[in-house]
């Protein structure tokens, strides 16, 4: 085949980084959990992650005991015409017209590569106040 050229190939995976953010501080040592239709994997924040690319949302759960919470979806987003060089790959394969694109891979897409995830505060449990009165005081 002298003389043809292809498209390179974009991987499969995408490294995102996940900080989480209460009164607009960094909290460090937050678990998420990031999943979409290809998979789901654990972090411990501020962390960077790899995860399969798919034309899912990405949901990140997030939480830590007494500090806090938060749910947030990152939606997957057509990536650029000029992204890893892929510029001279995507004329090639243009040219030839076909134009299917699966619904269900991740090709062409990717998710904002670093997610700021903004916390909301735990709320007391109403029998943590009860259960921390001293039942005996010692002088």
């Amino acid at each position: 085949m002298a003389g043809c050229v292809t498209a390179p190939a974009e991987t499969p995976t995408q490294q995102l980084e996940v900080h989480t953010i209460l009164d607009h501080r960094e909290v460090k040592g937050v678990g998420c959990v990031l999943s979409n239709a290809a998979g789901r994997w654990f972090v411990v924040t501020p962390a960077r992650v790899t995860v399969e690319r798919s034309r899912s949302p990405l949901t990140i759960d997030c939480a830590r005991d007494g500090t806090g919470s938060a749910r947030e979806v990152a939606d997957a987003h057509a990536t650029s015409f000029f992204d890893t060089d892929r510029l001279i790959g995507n004329i090639i394969v243009s040219a030839g017209g076909d134009g299917y694109v699966n619904p269900y891979d991740g090709n062409g897409v990717a998710y904002q590569s670093t997610l700021t995830v903004l916390m909301r505060p735990a709320v007391p449990r109403a029998g943590a106040a009860e259960s921390a009165a001293p039942g005996n005081v010692v002088f």
